[in-house]
């Protein structure tokens, strides 16, 4: 494990409904199912109160297990993610706009406070969405 003493695995979710939350974020950022492309054993099936794995179909994005818990969220998250994206597409699939960017004047890019907008999945778990970079 080199020199440090920990190293990322995977991101995990807290959610109520953990099925529907799964879906959510296949859905948003074209994540799929763990189980749907690497299925364990011919016939099995991942029980439906077990935590959920997520992945990114191209490789590129980090597992993500979507966890049954029996509490809502109550206060913001001391950790979040962040994506590239659209922040209006987000708001119309069912998140919440939290934070609006202020990215200050066109005249004046760097005058703004954020460049991001700060958003919430529906269970209210905190994320910024950065606008994909212009080429």
């Amino acid at each position: 494990m080199s020199d440090s003493s920990a190293r990322f695995k995977d991101l995990c979710l807290d959610a109520v409904d953990h099925q529907a939350l799964a879906d959510w974020w296949c859905t948003a950022m074209g994540y799929v199912r763990r189980d749907d492309v690497e299925p364990d054993e011919e016939g099995w099936v991942r029980p439906t109160g077990w935590p959920v794995p997520i992945v990114d179909r191209s490789g590129a994005g980090p597992l993500i297990w979507v966890v049954p818990v029996p509490e809502g969220k109550t206060v913001k998250n001391r950790m979040h993610h962040d994506v590239v994206g659209d922040t209006e597409a987000l708001l119309a699939h069912g998140a919440t706009l939290v934070r609006r960017r202020d990215a200050g004047p066109d005249n004046e890019p760097d005058a703004g406070t954020i460049d991001w907008d700060v958003l919430a999945d529906p269970e209210g778990n905190e994320f910024c969405c950065f606008a994909p970079v212009r080429t």
